[in-house]
């Protein structure tokens, strides 16, 4: 039979109780925080700018872990950037660890953790069984990291180049990878919860 409920995240699936429900959650993690360092480093040709898919990754990890969890994640990804380790986007062996972080991009790594509480909250509640509702789930995120990123970029430049340019760089020319990734969310997860319902029936 389907499941009929509806708190449940995909990261409930296995084991639910004892060592071996520390031991899923332990990996999950561990896994989620090594795609986002891999998101973090492959750029994606895309007009108008090149682009990752750390927001994909960031918002589905938060849908599929629940809040806890996902939040767990992208806690453990910044502890694991701020001691040093070449995590980010655009950091390096000699550009990394709290300097990096306090750069232009820190209002979006807070944002992620923003995000993904967020969207675990959303799934917990529903949000990532049908296409419409996880669209707008994935567009609250993205709303989410720019709510932080943006602001924080004002902060470092708009002085100095004004709010054009932190518009552009900042969010605009973003924005229509970003609708790709909504979409590719959008109907992933609808597919996995059939796919799960399919298999326990």
């Amino acid at each position: 039979m389907a499941i009929a409920t509806t708190d449940k995240v995909l990261a409930d699936l296995g084991p639910a109780h004892g060592t071996g429900l520390w031991v899923k959650r332990a990996v999950l993690v561990a896994a989620g925080i090594a795609a986002m360092a891999l998101a973090a480093k492959i750029r994606v040709p895309m007009w108008p700018v090149p682009g990752t898919m750390q927001t994909f990754v960031v918002l589905s990890v938060g849908a599929a872990y629940g809040l806890r969890l996902g939040l767990a994640t992208m806690l453990g990804y910044l502890l694991i950037g701020a001691f040093g380790y070449d995590v980010f986007t655009g950091s390096s062996a000699t550009s990394n660890g709290l300097a990096y972080m306090a750069g232009p991009t820190g209002g979006y790594l807070v944002g992620f953790v923003a995000a993904a509480g967020v969207m675990g909250w959303l799934a917990r509640r529903g949000w990532d069984r049908s296409f419409a509702r996880m669209a707008a789930a994935m567009l609250v995120g993205n709303v989410i990291v720019y709510a932080f990123g943006v602001p924080w970029m004002a902060q470092l430049f708009l002085a100095e180049r004004g709010w054009e340019w932190v518009m552009t760089w900042g969010m605009t020319n973003f924005l229509v990878f970003d609708a790709l990734k909504l979409a590719l969310a959008a109907m992933l997860f609808p597919v996995l919860w059939r796919l799960v319902g399919t298999a326990r029936g």
